[in-house]
């Protein structure tokens, strides 16, 4: 199996400073995110909580940062969507402060796209893709001719071709761009029909498919369990980097220290251990991972 190309838009020494901020505003529990309370008008207040986007079952993981942070006076606010569509648009129209709920290739992808410089300013978790079906216990098993769903946006999309390419049942071409598309196939030796969908409507799409691919947190939020349901799980490598959930801001918000405080609430040991009890253990807690 060809292994995954390198990642190049994410540049390690960006990941290093991310990763080395997190860890030293991170982990202390209670105060992690500093001593005083928010001042008077400032964002972090009662009339003014800092507003952060999240998407599915990650509101839980928020919910336990929210808490911390009230216990030093500072405020957060949950605004939670059911789609990865709008989150971006809400940060860059104003609606939100913050939002978690993209990795950076997905941020880079929708930048590119509207035109916009929403910058990563923190860290959440590593979350691998995983392969489900509900009529086969294996890749090997998916039937000649059969139908499998994968995510409808360009990133994830990509994404989880590679994650076929890993399971054995396609093999990309050589010259494969980082978010490949099916053009990109050299082998499709099951004739598999691949076919896209949006991210949170797969799960339901599991009886009319052979098989599906899909994230994590939609996947616990359908019931399903990522390590014991799915029939495979993506190998991250050295495409780790890149899909990276992140924390973004406005660009001009980037080095807002009330935003950068409430980063410091959810990169600590109590959202590390809720990270691990709603995920089963299927997702790493970023800031905690190696430098």
């Amino acid at each position: 199996m060809k292994k995954w190309k390198k990642i190049t838009r994410l540049t390690a020494l960006t990941l290093f400073a991310l990763l080395f901020a997190a860890a030293c505003g991170g982990g202390g529990g209670q105060n992690a995110g500093g001593d005083a309370p928010a001042a008077e008008g400032a964002k972090g207040t009662v009339e003014d909580p800092v507003k952060v986007g999240v998407v599915g079952d990650d509101a839980r993981m928020w919910e336990v940062a929210k808490e911390l942070a009230a216990k030093d006076d500072f405020h957060i606010e949950i605004v939670e969507f059911t789609d990865y569509n709008t989150p971006n648009d809400a940060l860059a129209g104003g609606d939100l402060d913050l939002n978690a709920f993209q990795h950076q290739a997905f941020l880079d992808d929708y930048n590119e796209a509207k035109g916009t410089e929403l910058t990563t300013i923190g860290v959440t978790y590593l979350d691998p893709l995983g392969l489900y079906s509900v009529k086969v216990l294996s890749p090997d098993e998916v039937p000649q001719g059969g139908t499998v769903a994968i995510p409808n946006d360009p990133t994830n999309a990509g994404r989880g071709i590679y994650v076929l390419e890993q399971a054995g049942l396609i093999t990309l071409k050589e010259d494969a761009p980082l978010s490949p598309t099916v053009d990109d196939i050299a082998e499709n030796p099951k004739e598999l029909e691949i076919k896209e969908l949006d991210a949170a409507q797969i799960a339901r799409s599991l009886p009319d498919v052979d098989a599906a691919i899909i994230n994590s947190g939609l996947a616990v939020d359908a019931g399903l369990d990522p390590l014991s349901d799915s029939i495979f799980i993506e190998e991250a490598g050295e495409a780790a980097q890149e899909y990276i959930n992140v924390i973004v801001a406005r660009p001009e918000d980037k080095d807002n220290e009330a935003y950068l405080k409430t980063v410091g609430y959810y990169n600590t040991d109590e959202v590390e251990i809720a990270i691990q009890e709603v995920y089963n253990g299927s997702k790493l807690a970023a800031w905690k991972l190696e430098k």
